[in-house]
């Protein structure tokens, strides 16, 4: 058999993992694996503008795809470059293998040219960082980084010197078993037993759901039926629970509407279902509370359990259903219902009254038309912001679309970046990526990425010239905001320029026909949308003090952000309500 080298064992390892992609920019130690790749047919590298790039687009591929994927960076800066793009993959549970190269290995410890201690570096944001400091180490090292990369949906980061690299790798490493994808895991009986007793003592129950809820659907909306419980959700939970949901009362948190908080707080038993939602001040203090997760670390460390369930949610319900009484009082599902369909009906008016006409263009209506213009099955890549309110609040899920974003991180940037990786991984699929003008603008190298490898990638760009989510954090803290705003730049033009297609848009009747220019074209895009910055959203509660503290720096400000498609959605839930 022909002798490999470090970085060819290696990059084999990571094919027979599934990673198709290393995504990266060349240079002096990551050399010899960079040409590793070359010489493999069954991985390409993904040359990006900036290695941050990189690790947001793995990230995006895996979490669309739940398999492994994979970035790499140089010595120093190259592989510190990764190290956000990172932290967002760990948060969001997405499987990466980050290739960290590495000083020489006579210079480690000396203060040599651009010398880091990346098994340090990345600890924070990995399960697991480790470095290659012989040949003999590397079969079992990629491979215990694969296993825990998989197994614990996360980071893992294999740093490795260009000098070890590029050394004979000592023996065949054959054919390594690996785990490539994670099992299910089941409670045990008496655990759901515990539950269900639980479930059975409640009158007014409530079902709030994340992104665990993945697979669920049907399970969810049973047990929900079963219990009679309205069902909210995070932001997470969209995707996967909002669509064909007769129980919706919309979403709680920061970016919240309707009457998911209402539900959380007045029911008598809350059962949090694959979701770690962050935001403790949303959540009630004296309603009993269940929670059931895969992750056992996530049980009870956002608010105090009475049951914990230590279990995937799809098979936790399959076996929790049947051991539950049916419930026939809908009086609180029903009242809670109304309480949501009112809250929309209440606001709606306001954010859609003439916003044809209105100049600068209302963000709430392009993302309104985005939604009725995208494809049924798209991928919507949200930044950080103003954008997660605008998704939130008017992507209609349907069980095909995805939606993703640095939704646990809150990264500025992530939009374009994942776009690639979500392209890259399906190149027949639509792609959206709905940037705000801070956001693109910090890493709007990488539009050449786009345009390099001719991806159909569409920037919707919200260009309001300011930091939208910062200004009303400084006015809800009683701050003026400053420092906030952007100079007008026409990044249409510099798209142009770049070699993509390109609008500028400043009258909202032209809003329609761009999105549906953008969307159609076969390469990349970019719809430049010049929007209202006074444009805000406020969560669905607000402090007295937060409220204070807003009244003393603004009285005219007109706060939108509204609930476009969602008000739909609670008036058809109204035909569920029984008439008298």
């Amino acid at each position: 058999m022909a002798k490999r080298t470090v970085a060819e064992q290696l990059v084999d390892l990571l094919v027979r993992a599934g990673v198709r992609r290393l995504y990266g920019v060349v240079g002096d130690a990551l050399n010899p694996v960079t040409d590793a790749v070359r010489r493999n047919a069954a991985i390409d590298w993904v040359q990006v503008r900036h290695e941050e790039t990189g690790a947001f687009a793995a990230g995006a591929e895996a979490q669309l795809s739940g398999h492994l994927a994979a970035c790499a960076g140089s010595s120093g800066p190259g592989h510190v470059h990764l190290i956000n793009g990172l932290y967002d993959a760990q948060r969001s549970m997405a499987p990466v293998l980050a290739v960290a190269a590495h000083i020489p290995s006579a210079e480690i410890g000396t203060a040599y040219f651009q010398e880091t201690h990346p098994d340090r570096l990345f600890a924070e944001c990995s399960h697991y960082s480790e470095l290659i400091s012989t040949p003999e180490q590397t079969p079992r090292v990629v491979t215990t980084a694969i296993q825990h990369a998989v197994g614990r949906s996360g980071v893992s980061v294999v740093s490795v010197t260009g000098d070890v690299a590029g050394q004979e790798a000592p023996s065949p490493d054959g054919d390594v078993a690996m785990v490539t994808e994670r099992p299910t895991v089941r409670p045990g009986d008496a655990k759901v037993a515990e539950l269900a007793r639980l479930v059975d003592e409640a009158d007014a129950i409530t079902l709030f759901c994340g992104r665990g809820t993945a697979g669920a659907h049907d399970e969810v909306m049973e047990f929900a039926e079963r219990v009679k419980a309205p069902v909210g959700h995070a932001l997470r939970g969209k995707d996967w629970i909002q669509y064909d949901n007769p129980f919706d009362v919309g979403m709680s948190g920061l970016l919240g509407y309707g009457a998911a908080y209402e539900a959380m707080h007045e029911a008598d038993l809350l059962i949090l279902l694959g979701t770690d939602f962050p935001y403790t001040a949303f959540l009630p203090e004296d309603v009993r509370t269940a929670q059931v997760d895969i992750l056992a670390e996530h049980l009870g460390r956002r608010s105090r359990l009475d049951v914990a369930v230590w279990g995937d949610v799809r098979e936790t319900l399959c076996a929790l259903i049947p051991r539950v009484r049916e419930k026939t009082d809908r009086r609180f599902l029903d009242r809670m219902l109304k309480k949501h369909a009112d809250a929309l009906e209440g606001v709606v008016t306001a954010y859609t009254r003439d916003v044809e006409h209105h100049r600068p263009i209302h963000p709430e209506y392009v993302a309104a038309i985005l939604d009725e213009e995208a494809a049924d099955d798209a991928v919507f890549t949200v930044d950080t912001g103003m954008c997660n309110v605008w998704a939130a609040r008017y992507l209609s899920p349907n069980g095909r679309r995805r939606m993703i974003g640095s939704f646990t991180h809150g990264s500025m940037a992530n939009a374009m970046p994942q776009a690639i990786g979500a392209q890259l991984l399906d190149p027949g699929r639509q792609v959206v990526s709905m940037s705000g003008d801070g956001g693109f603008s910090m890493l709007m190298g990488d539009l050449l990425t786009l345009v390099d490898h001719d991806l159909p990638v569409t920037v919707v760009l919200f260009d309001n010239s300011s930091l939208g989510m910062v200004d009303l954090e400084m006015m809800v803290g009683g701050f003026p905001p400053y420092a906030t705003t952007y100079p007008h730049t026409d990044y249409a033009a510099i798209a142009r320029a770049a070699g993509a297609h390109a609008v500028r848009v400043e009258d909202p009747r032209d809003v329609r026909d761009a999105l549906r220019e953008g969307l159609a074209h076969p390469g990349p895009s970019l719809v430049d949308l010049v929007t209202d910055p006074n444009a805000l959203s406020i969560p669905p509660r607000i402090t007295g003090r937060q409220l204070a503290g807003f009244a003393t720096t603004t009285s005219k400000l007109v706060l939108t952000g509204g609930v476009g498609r969602m008000v739909q959605l609670a008036r058809s839930n109204l035909r569920n309500i029984p008439r008298p």
